[in-house]
């Protein structure tokens, strides 16, 4: 007679234990499941482009499919045609040499810096994040063991990281530092004097620089994008490149990104990605080549409208009783401080204690969702994206506005 089986065992992996779900996508997720229900909510959740993909971009992945030559796998690392477009790209933009060979594709930028961290990084290494961060970064680095440093940002600096705040936050066991500019969640935009600055600490301590540049189109108000890797060759050697035509091209769906950097880092991201994911998709990485090569005239005009948009929701915001925001720079999010309104009591009498819970208070009876500053590394903070329609942007911020000030 047999002994009868116990129940599975279905304990997941320790490495997991302080890792968060990406808070962006769960208030993303939140909204569409109260919409699914006929319920009229307003998301300002999602860093998604609410244009479609230019014409050139798909027609260009319509005739690569009726020539039936995409069903198969590519390079691990994708196309040759693919790396060669990336690396003329990248060479221009930063102003640097580029091999096709120091260029890995994948399935998005957020899969590039997985395949960073886990490629990069020892048990214990650490990786420096100024905060206010994008969700994702300290968590990815937990996960390929490191641990994250983050250095804490003043509205009062544009809420980007000091020269000396990084001098005072490397240790020995500092491996990289990542810049985020233009900045998710803030909008900030580093100036070449802060970049220069900072390459300064960079040389000085011998740092790797992780720059995630997939904003780095959509800047405004007489802002310009400044590249660490511009700087000179000392620095070009010793920054990763992460970028992708996610928010450039409004191909989020599409799932390319891509890194250039070092050729030791490059080889081991492959090896990452080649017992992971294998290669990006054949068709998005025919149309990513029309986006690279093709008209750019598309990504001005989207440019154009999102900051009309940024015009309009930073007025909005600052007129109401209670809330500041400085004007972002870049990116398309305004990140306004609610933190007046922490504590205060619902018409229901719940008391809204933290971020967190005022958000949630917001989507269910205010019918707008706004994403918590605490998961960016800035509590009081919520992140409004404004890659929505300009009836969106007005409708849901008078909406919150009657909300918060119906508060006591």
């Amino acid at each position: 007679m047999s002994t009868p089986l116990g129940p599975p065992n279905v304990k997941t992996a320790s490495r997991l234990d302080a890792i968060k779900p990406s808070i962006t996508l769960a208030v993303t997720a939140k909204a569409a499941r109260l919409k699914a229900q006929g319920i009229d909510v307003i998301s300002f959740g999602a860093g998604e482009p609410d244009f479609d993909t230019p014409e050139h971009i798909k027609a260009a992945a319509r005739e690569a499919l009726g020539k039936g030559a995409v069903a198969k796998y590519t390079e691990v690392g994708g196309t040759p045609a693919l790396r060669a477009a990336v690396a003329a790209e990248l060479g221009r933009v930063h102003g640097t040499e580029i091999s096709p060979d120091n260029v890995l594709v994948s399935c998005g930028a957020k899969h590039s810096l997985y395949n960073l961290f886990i490629a990069l990084l020892d048990p214990g290494d650490e990786v420096i994040i100024p905060a206010p961060y994008w969700v994702s970064y300290p968590d990815m680095v937990m996960m390929a063991g490191g641990t994250p440093v983050i250095v804490p940002t003043s509205p009062d600096d544009d809420f980007t990281m000091r020269a000396d705040a990084l001098r005072a936050h490397v240790t020995p066991r500092t491996r990289a530092v990542v810049l985020n500019t233009p900045s998710n969640p803030t909008g900030a935009v580093y100036s070449q004097a802060q970049i220069a600055a900072l390459a300064e600490v960079v040389l000085e301590k011998n740092l790797l620089v992780i720059s995630d540049d997939i904003y780095r189109s959509l800047v405004y108000g007489g802002a310009t994008y400044a590249s660490m890797a511009a700087v000179g060759p000392e620095l070009a050697a010793r920054t990763i490149l992460v970028d992708g035509v996610s928010k450039t091209y409004a191909m989020t769906g599409w799932r390319i990104g891509y890194t250039a950097g070092p050729a030791p880092i490059i080889k081991a991201m492959a090896k990452v990605q080649g017992q992971s994911t294998s290669n990006p998709t054949h068709l998005a990485q025919i149309a990513t080549i029309a986006a690279i090569t093709g008209p750019q005239e598309p990504v001005e005009t989207m440019r154009k409208a999102f900051d009309e948009r940024r015009k309009t929701i930073v007025e909005l915001l600052r007129a109401i009783p209670g809330v500041s925001c400085r004007e972002p720079k870049g990116a398309f999010y305004a990140f306004p401080d609610l933190s007046a309104f922490l504590g205060r009591n619902a018409p229901d009498g719940k008391t809204l204690d933290t971020d967190v819970s005022l958000c949630d208070w917001l989507v269910e009876s205010g019918k707008v969702a706004v994403v918590p500053g605490s998961g960016f590394g800035a509590v009081g903070h919520v992140r409004l994206s404004y890659a929505c329609s300009m009836e969106n942007i007005k409708e849901g911020v008078k909406r919150l506005r009657e909300s918060l000030l119906s508060l006591r």
